[in-house]
């Protein structure tokens, strides 16, 4: 795409360029010469999000993300723009044109068409409709001309949504409310109804969602509240009816009383074993006749200690039993004493001689004696109580794991209980709160806005510009048309030779244009044009003297192109042969009024010294009948022919038909040297044309170019102008 190209589109319709956008300009300024004045009216709602001098002692008050920040405020905004909200400030606005004596609006032809007793059913479906808060059924017919009545008056949710701006300022806290309308009144109020019926709205919505969460609560709570004191029921019938206190004490007490048992059970077996060892070594002190009576001896005294070392087994049992009571340690150690002054007394009576010096050791083993006993049945008596101690434990396991299934059961209900007691504390908490959406600036009735019409009038007149320009382009962009040489030799990929403009005036005499020494502008331009071709095609010939004009279709200019290029080389002292080879429309032959043929020439009929002139030029016309060349001859007698016209003449040009005409044009190409063709500019080269530009591009040594024919003037540089 060649901006150049379409900026000279643009120059060639500058014309519709000017004209459409002032007659777009004008229309416009007629269309908004009487539109009434706008006023705008302003209101401010805060809403609590982010000011926290809104706050209260709100526990669910965390600071929010800018995301939900911003999600908060677009769906406060889109509910202030909503069909609700917009059709309950219509339902006012209607009720205040049905009854008002002054009005908003002027009455619409369908307002007009109401009675008395339509306006009366108008206001009360309207008010009803505002009470209940709900929309206008399209599916009933009353409803439904109601709606209409309403959009003629463009008090309907979309005519008032085109009026409404609602945004937030910045990042503040605030929600700016506009309506913008020919009413200064009506303008606040709508404002003003809009605030107060969204705050209204979000009010109960908030309010009837906290209510619910509170009823929701409080039957939650209530059935959480049911199972955990279901729980403790059931755990405090298990411990009455197994005679379970405190498990936990109670084991903690069976272990330890176990752990002290053990204890002394195994001090007890030390000093058995240590009584033992004292005794047996007290034993070893005394050779056998000692040993023998003092076992007589000691029977004696064991049979008067008897009763005494009874009881103290009796206490020492009951001691044990006890738990190590201090009141039965006393009496032990009473019953001790009574037993050692048994042991003095009896040793001193029974044990004389001849055993005096060993009556100390006799002493000594008594005693140990008696405590080797007790420390025996000490320890009898701590293992059957660690037997009943361990037997009691055994017994508190399968109660110590239904207790604390109950007790871990209990204790989740408990914190679920808690965690709800939260929530509906906080929700109840919330509920009594009131909402943070509150209006804190009022609308008034503004000044009229600065007037728009101007503005619409240099807008339409930039659209209608713009959207000219869009046409050009689109029109420019879609034409594939060839309107000057680069475009044909980059669509054709083959050279361009020149082209021609088209001359001005409906008829001309190219022999006074190319005579005429005093030429003006355009044709001397045209001959320097022709002069060009032909020194390009001189270059193309190379010795080559017959040269054939042709074109893809009739009416292309080929007639026109063959007898200027005879009159270019003519110009530059050239014997030139014309001859006209398309029997289909001789026009060179009527152009000239050829006296002699090409027919004549062929057949022998005419001698080759006939066509001497006395001038540069030399024509072979054709006497036409819609014939080919090899009707008239065979291609050697052609050949020859043309071979002896070749050393008479400088150039032979040949026009032939055009290569549409098939076998008529391709019989004289079979015998010329050299192939120029001409295309008329403007035209699109579609598929069937497409199909001969290949037939000539396969002609590489005959086809030499091609010359465009009637290029606009605006499609060749300045500078590359003859």
């Amino acid at each position: 795409m060649d901006l150049s190209s379409f900026l000279k589109v643009l120059l060639r319709h500058k014309l519709t360029l000017v004209l459409v956008p002032l007659v777009t300009v004008i229309i416009t300024y007629f269309l908004v010469r009487n539109q009434p004045d706008t006023y705008l009216s302003s209101g401010q709602i805060a809403t609590g999000i982010v000011d926290q001098t809104q706050k209260s002692i709100n526990t669910a008050a965390a600071v929010l993300q800018d995301q939900q920040v911003s999600q908060e405020f677009s769906n406060l905004i889109a509910m202030i723009r909503s069909k609700k909200m917009l059709d309950q400030v219509g339902y006012q606005l209607m009720i205040h044109e049905l009854s008002s004596s002054t009005p908003f609006r002027k009455p619409s032809k369908l307002f007009l068409t109401l009675n008395a007793s339509a306006k009366a059913h108008a206001i009360a479906v309207y008010k009803k409709f505002y009470n209940l808060r709900q929309p206008l059924s399209l599916f009933d017919p009353d409803q439904r001309g109601l709606h209409d009545l309403m959009a003629s008056m463009r008090y309907d949710d979309q005519s008032l949504l085109n009026k409404l701006t609602v945004y937030r300022d910045g990042n503040s806290d605030f929600l700016f409310v506009q309506f913008e309308s020919e009413d200064p009144n009506m303008s606040a109020l709508v404002v003003n109804n809009l605030c107060q019926e969204f705050i209204a709205y979000y009010t109960l919505l908030v309010k009837e969602n906290q209510r619910k969460a509170v009823n929701f609560y409080s039957d939650l709570l209530q059935a959480k509240g049911d199972t955990l004191q279901r729980r403790l029921d059931r755990l405090k019938d298990y411990k009455i009816k197994n005679r379970v206190l405190n498990l936990s004490e109670q084991a903690k007490s069976l272990y330890g009383q176990i752990s002290d048992f053990e204890t002394r059970r195994e001090q007890s077996e030390k000093d058995a074993i240590a009584y033992k060892a004292a005794i047996n070594e007290i034993d070893n002190q005394f050779d056998p006749a000692d040993r023998r009576y003092l076992e007589s001896s000691m029977v004696r005294i064991n049979q008067q200690l008897m009763r005494t070392r009874t009881q103290l087994e009796t206490v020492n049992n009951e001691y044990v039993q006890s738990g190590f009571k201090p009141e039965y340690q006393e009496r032990i150690d009473s019953l001790t004493r009574l037993m050692s002054s048994q042991i003095s007394r009896a040793s001193d009576k029974y044990i004389v001689n001849p055993m005096v010096n060993k009556q100390s050791l006799i002493a000594q083993k008594l005693t140990m004696q008696i405590q080797y006993d007790l420390a025996k049945s000490s320890a009898g008596s701590i293992e059957r109580e660690l037997i009943r101690l361990n037997n009691r434990l055994t017994r508190l396991v399968p109660h110590e794991a239904v207790v604390q299934s109950d007790e871990s059961a209990i204790q989740i209900a408990r914190d679920e209980y808690m965690d709800v007691l939260e929530k509906y504390n906080q929700t109840s908490l919330e509920s009594n709160f009131s909402v943070n959406l509150r209006q804190i600036e009022t609308a008034m009735p503004g000044a009229a806005q600065p007037s728009k019409k101007m503005l619409l009038v240099i807008i339409s007149g930039v659209i209608s510009v713009l959207f000219c320009v869009l046409i050009l382009f689109v029109l420019f962009y879609l034409d594939n048309s060839v309107k000057n040489p680069r475009e044909l030799a980059n669509i054709t990929k083959t050279p361009v030779l020149g082209y021609l403009h088209k001359l001005s005036g409906s008829t001309f005499d190219l022999r006074q244009i190319w005579n005429d020494t005093q030429s003006n502008d355009e044709h001397r331009r045209f001959k320097n044009l022709l002069q060009s071709i032909r020194f390009e095609i001189d270059n193309e010939l190379k010795g080559n003297k017959v040269l054939l004009v042709n074109s893809i279709a009739q009416d292309e200019g080929k007639t026109f192109l063959a007898l200027n290029l005879a009159y270019a080389y003519a110009l530059v002292n050239k014997r030139v042969l014309l001859i006209d080879g398309d029997f289909t429309r001789p026009d060179i032959t009527a152009a000239v009024k050829a006296k002699t043929f090409i027919e004549d020439y062929l057949t022998g009929n005419l001698p080759i010294n006939e066509l001497a002139s006395t001038s540069k030029i030399s024509t072979l016309g054709n006497k036409g009948n819609d014939i080919s060349l090899l009707q008239i001859a065979s291609s050697a007698i052609i050949g020859e022919k043309l071979s002896l016209l070749k050393s008479n003449f400088d150039i032979i040009i040949i026009e032939a038909s055009a290569l549409n005409t098939l076998n008529k044009s391709k019989e004289w190409i079979s015998v010329a040297d050299k192939v120029v063709t001409i295309l008329k500019a403007g035209q699109t080269l579609k598929e069937h044309k497409k199909l001969h530009i290949n037939y000539l591009q396969s002609l590489p040594n005959q086809f030499i170019g091609w010359v465009l024919n009637e290029v606009d003037k605006g499609q060749v540089p300045a500078e590359q102008q003859a």
